[in-house]
């Protein structure tokens, strides 16, 4: 076990949070990181079914196990029922991120649920202090999915000088030594996506797995042609890092050009629906080249901690 201030609130062996992939972090993958000692996520997208919450939320519950779900800002502004739903679930945290959290941390704490958000800059992080929320995710561009533009040592470093909230480091954290070195830092544990994006729990395709494992961490771009593409909302700030691919290639950089064509849009929500992985996202993070096998999240979040116990075995000499 590693004890940090996050492992004894939310009573866990491993300072090891699931990022809440929209896509791939179902009830199956957060019922599995938190049985192998964690906290599972459950990703909520824009335009989730406020049932699929709920149905989702039974697997980790029946496993008598804790969980919690992420949340988008933005989406939220639009679709307010999400939150309703998501407080049904009787999650042990909800995050709440890309946009202001303020709106929703009250509800979040009436129910008893607390309540975490990621930043990308400084001033996300006044935000996030002045909205009340309990866990900080000091989150790197090096981050798969959408993320800011600061890397994640530099920015955690700064979060933790300025706050004495819990903070979770998010962004290139894929071993047990990395794990350790964000804890030496100051962390309180690791939030962490990438990693699981291989596990046979995933609610990704075996096709998408397959693409993860073959990537090398230099296969990353950090775009929004994507949501361009395909209409979706997203603020202009938040780009999202996924697997470069022949879509990327050609519009990666033609953003403007993209706006509009109607062409390219119908090609990547085909893409999506018929499995075309080389114009369809594949979200994932700079550390997606230490991911080489398909195997459970319980044996992930397993070996994040044994390496992480060695790395931290290790420090004492350093001072020798």
């Amino acid at each position: 076990m590693i004890k940090t201030p996050l492992t004894r609130w939310f009573d866990l062996d491993v300072p090891v949070f699931g990022a809440p992939m929209a896509g791939v972090a179902g009830g199956e993958l957060a019922r599995a990181v938190s049985l192998g000692g964690g906290l599972g996520m459950i990703g909520v997208g824009s335009d989730t079914p406020v049932e699929w919450l709920a149905e989702q939320a039974r697997l980790p519950t029946e496993a008598d196990v804790s969980f919690g779900v992420g949340l988008m800002a933005w989406a939220l502004e639009r679709r307010p029922e999400l939150l309703a739903a998501a407080i049904a679930t009787e999650p042990a945290l909800v995050s709440v991120s890309f946009g202001d959290p303020a709106p929703f941390v009250g509800p979040l704490h009436d129910a008893g649920i607390a309540v975490a958000t990621a930043v990308n800059s400084l001033a996300d992080l006044d935000r996030a202090l002045e909205a009340g929320a309990d866990v900080i995710v000091a989150q790197g561009t090096e981050a798969g999915g959408h993320t800011g533009q600061r890397a994640t040592l530099p920015l955690l470093q700064e979060v933790l000088a300025a706050t004495d909230r819990p903070v979770l480091a998010a962004g290139g954290v894929a071993t047990g030594a990395g794990l350790a070195a964000v804890l030496v830092a100051g962390a309180a544990g690791a939030w962490i996506g990438t990693p699981f994006l291989s596990c046979t729990e995933a609610a990704n395709t075996p096709a998408a797995r397959a693409r993860v494992r073959a990537a090398g961490g230099d296969a990353t771009v950090l775009t929004s042609a994507f949501d361009i593409a395909q209409g979706l909302p997203w603020p202009a700030r938040w780009p999202g890092r996924a697997l470069a691919n022949e879509f990327t290639q050609l519009w990666h950089g033609r953003e403007a050009e993209l706006r509009g064509d109607t062409a390219a849009a119908d090609l990547v929500r085909r893409a999506r629906d018929e499995g075309d992985l080389d114009h369809a996202p594949v979200y994932a993070g700079e550390s997606v080249g230490l991911v080489t096998t398909e195997e459970s999240a319980i044996d992930v979040v397993h070996r994040l901690a044994a390496g992480a116990r060695k790395a931290l075995e290790r420090v004492p000499r350093l001072l020798g």
